[in-house]
């Protein structure tokens, strides 16, 4: 029905998360269609980045230098090491602007079924960094999975010989949640994480 460069074009873009065969087949064709303002860039801008883009060696953003720019801002807070699972998840933080300090990436979750242990993620990387003197609280931002609740788990035992607080996000209501809307898990975890109003 189509040529080899264009069944590749779909295939390859049927592995991106979000996009089935159906989806991929519809950007493939609108890409194809509007190549001069969208094909011919965006191959251009992904040459770029699988040319120019690096793992920060200090904390496992990807950024065009290293270390990374977080890394390297003078006015980041150094006590404070927010670990979270993977890039998405810094750059949600960073998102917010709520956190100033440095960050650690982990490059997943503890997961027997998956296969994934300790050795597969930076924790050894995250026990030498919390080490360091000016390091004082290490704030575990891991998703309120039973991954999640594993790796936050087994990270605190490992921190439990470094002088640092090791602390978490809060779970329950969000901001503007309806409580019939929302699942029993997350109903519990804020009914016991109640504070004083």
């Amino acid at each position: 029905m189509v040529g080899p460069e264009i069944e590749r074009l779909i295939q390859l873009l049927s592995r991106l998360p979000g996009l089935g065969p159906r989806s991929a087949r519809r950007v493939a064709l609108h890409l194809v269609e509007k190549r001069d303002v969208l094909l011919l860039p965006l191959a251009k801008a992904m040459a770029d980045a699988g040319e120019k883009v690096k793992t920060c060696s200090v904390c496992g953003n990807f950024d065009s230098i290293d270390p990374c720019s977080i890394c390297s801002d003078h006015r980041r807070d150094d006590a404070l090491l927010c670990v979270v699972e993977d890039v998405g998840a810094l750059w949600a933080m960073e998102r917010t602007g709520a956190f100033r300090g440095r960050y650690h990436v982990l490059g997943g979750l503890l997961s027997a079924l998956d296969g994934v242990g300790p050795e597969e993620l930076g924790i050894a990387q995250l026990v030498e960094r919390a080490r360091a003197p000016q390091v004082t609280e290490i704030i575990l931002c891991t998703p309120a999975t039973v991954e999640g609740a594993t790796t936050a788990h087994y990270i605190a035992d490992r921190l439990a010989s470094a002088d640092v607080m090791v602390s978490g996000l809060a779970h329950g209501v969000p901001v503007g949640g309806e409580l019939d809307y929302l699942d029993d898990g997350t109903i519990s975890a804020a009914l016991r994480a109640r504070r004083a109003i």
